[in-house]
């Protein structure tokens, strides 16, 4: 396959509560006016390669999530993305599809790289991006964009999702002092890797609104679309 009749491969991602479910769909529905596009969201719940994800997110394998290896946790992620990419979209991806991605391979190291000693980000990167993209095969993303959003408005986004029963959130979503290493971990790798922040609000705090959101996704997605 000619790299050049290959397809992009936009990635959005951030913490939980970030509004990266909103955006993707809003995205999808703005992009596919003028091209042809293809959705995929990450974890693949309702597919069999996201098992051990489901195992490891309800606590089966331990109730705190930084007690699981970063490593291990690692490769239960990816095997859903290459079930993904060989079973849905490899074709249309081939074809020169847009592949819009909510959460990839940046996700682990979002929320994986969090349970490692800081001296230990660098090596886990050079190792993470060597599993995926060359021992795997995925694709490398044309454009990964952050959405970055405080802790405190996370939780508060995410007690509302769940009309304030904390019981709902998994042991991500629940764990505080990891999500505010998570999002240490998501602005640490986006410098290293190139990737695109976006905040959520502004200089002053000031929540942006869904449709300022969308229009700055779509001024960074202009680089490569």
């Amino acid at each position: 396959m000619n790299e050049s009749s290959k397809g992009k491969l936009i990635v959005i991602d951030g913490l939980d509560g970030s509004g990266k479910s909103t955006q993707f769909e809003r995205l999808k529905a703005i992009l596919s006016e003028k091209h042809r596009v293809t959705g995929i969201s990450f974890p693949e719940y309702d597919k069999p390669s996201a098992t051990l994800v489901k195992m490891y997110l309800n606590g089966e394998f331990s109730k705190n999530a930084a007690d699981v290896n970063a490593y291990a946790a690692s490769t239960f992620y990816a095997a859903d993305r290459y079930a993904s990419f060989k079973l849905y979209w490899e074709k249309a991806y081939n074809n020169g599809d847009i592949i819009l991605a909510s959460r990839y391979v940046c996700s682990n190291a979002i929320h994986q790289m969090s349970k490692l000693p800081e001296n230990e980000w660098d090596d886990f990167l050079v190792w993470l991006a060597d599993y995926e993209y060359n021992k795997l095969c995925l694709p490398r993303p044309d454009k990964t964009v952050i959405l970055d959003i405080p802790v405190s408005l996370s939780q508060k986004r995410l007690s509302m999702r769940y009309n304030g029963d904390e019981s709902k959130k998994d042991i991500h979503e629940g764990n505080i002092p990891y999500m505010e290493m998570c999002r240490r971990c998501a602005l640490y790798a986006a410098e290293k890797q190139g990737w695109s922040v976006v905040s959520v609000c502004s200089e002053d705090g000031r929540e942006y609104t869904p449709d300022e959101i969308t229009d700055i996704l779509l001024s960074e997605l202009s680089e490569v679309i």
